[in-house]
C-alpha cells in the first residue's frame, strides 16, 4: 500500500537552516548596506542641487501662492542649518528607497522558496513605485490646491510667511503619510495570497474599506478637506487596484505542487 503513495517532493529549505547569530550577523551587514547607499546619496545630494536647491523646490508650492518678494522666515537660530540636513536626509533616503527595498529582500531570500521569490522582488519594485507617486503626488498636486484652499481664508490684513521649519514638518508627514497609503494595493495582495482574507470578503468590505479610509485621512492630513479628499480618494482607487491584482498574483505565485493538485482535481 506504501508503495502506491504518490512520493513527497523534498523541501527545498530543508538543510538552509542557519544559527541565531548567523541571522544576526546578516542582519548587521544588510544595515550597513543600507547606511552606505543613504550616504552616497547624500553626498551626490549635497554635491547637486545641494541642500538650498532642495529646500527651493520643496518650496515651490507654497511660494506659488505667496507675494512675489515674500520669502519663507526661520524663526528658530538654528532651522537654517538643521531644516536643510534634514531635507537632505529625507531626498536620501529617497533616492536610496529601491537600494533599501533590495537590501530587504536579500536579507529575507534565503528564507523563501522559488516560487515565493518570483514575486517578492516584483513586489518590493511596485511597492518603491508606490510610495515615490505618492510623494510625486504631494508634490506637485496636494500641497498646490491645499494651499490655494488655505490662501481663500487668509484676511488682506494678515501677511503670509509661513517658518520654514514648521512648512518642512507638515510636508514630511504628509509625504510618509501618502508614501504609506499608496502601499494599500500591496497589502491586499498580499492578504490574499497569505490566504488571510479571500477577494469575495474584500468586494464586501468595500464600503467600510471607504469609511476606513477617510477616518485615515482625517487622521494623518491637515483639517482641511482638499488634503483629506486627495487621500481618501485614491486610496479607496487604489484598493480597487489591489483586489483586481490580487486576482492575478494569486495564481502567479502559486507553488507547483498546487497548480498540479488543481489541474489533477480538474474534472476530465
Amino acid at each position: 500500500m506504501a508503495d502506491s503513495d504518490p512520493p513527497h517532493k523534498e523541501d527545498e529549505l530543508a538543510g538552509t537552516e542557519q544559527p541565531f547569530v548567523a541571522h544576526l550577523m546578516e542582519l548587521r551587514d544588510r544595515l550597513l548596506y543600507c547606511i552606505y547607499g543613504m550616504a552616497i546619496a547624500a553626498v551626490l545630494l549635497a554635491i547637486w542641487p545641494g541642500p538650498s536647491g532642495l529646500i527651493d523646490w520643496v518650496a515651490v508650492p507654497i511660494r506659488h501662492h505667496m507675494p512675489p518678494d515674500a520669502k519663507l522666515i526661520a524663526v528658530g537660530v538654528f532651522s537654517p542649518f538643521f531644516v536643510p540636513l534634514k531635507v537632505l536626509m529625507m531626498a536620501s533616503v529617497l533616492l536610496a528607497l529601491p537600494w533599501l527595498m533590495y537590501q530587504c529582500w536579500m536579507f529575507v531570500a534565503p528564507g523563501l522558496y522559488s516560487h515565493e521569490k518570483k514575486f517578492a522582488l516584483p513586489l518590493i519594485i511596485f511597492g518603491s513605485f508606490l510610495a515615490y507617486a505618492g510623494i510625486a503626488f504631494v508634490q506637485f498636486f496636494v500641497l498646490d490646491k491645499m494651499f490655494g484652499f488655505i490662501q481663500k481664508f487668509t484676511p488682506e490684513s494678515v501677511a503670509a510667511t509661513p517658518d520654514i521649519s514648521s512648512y518642512v514638518e507638515s510636508i514630511l508627514s504628509l509625504y510618509l503619510a501618502f508614501g504609506v497609503a499608496f502601499q494599500v494595493p500591496i497589502v491586499v495582495m498580499l492578504l490574499v495570497r497569505f490566504e488571510m482574507v479571500t477577494i469575495e470578503k474584500l468586494r464586501s468590505f468595500r464600503g467600510y474599506f471607504i469609511v476606513v479610509a477617510f477616518v485615515v485621512a482625517a487622521v494623518l492630513t491637515p483639517p482641511d478637506v482638499v488634503s483629506q479628499l486627495a487621500l481618501a480618494v485614491p486610496m479607496c482607487l487604489l484598493y480597487e487596484v489591489g483586489i483586481i491584482g490580487a486576482q492575478y498574483f494569486v495564481r502567479a505565485s502559486k507553488r507547483p505542487e498546487d497548480e498540479a493538485e488543481g489541474a489533477d482535481s480538474t474534472p476530465s
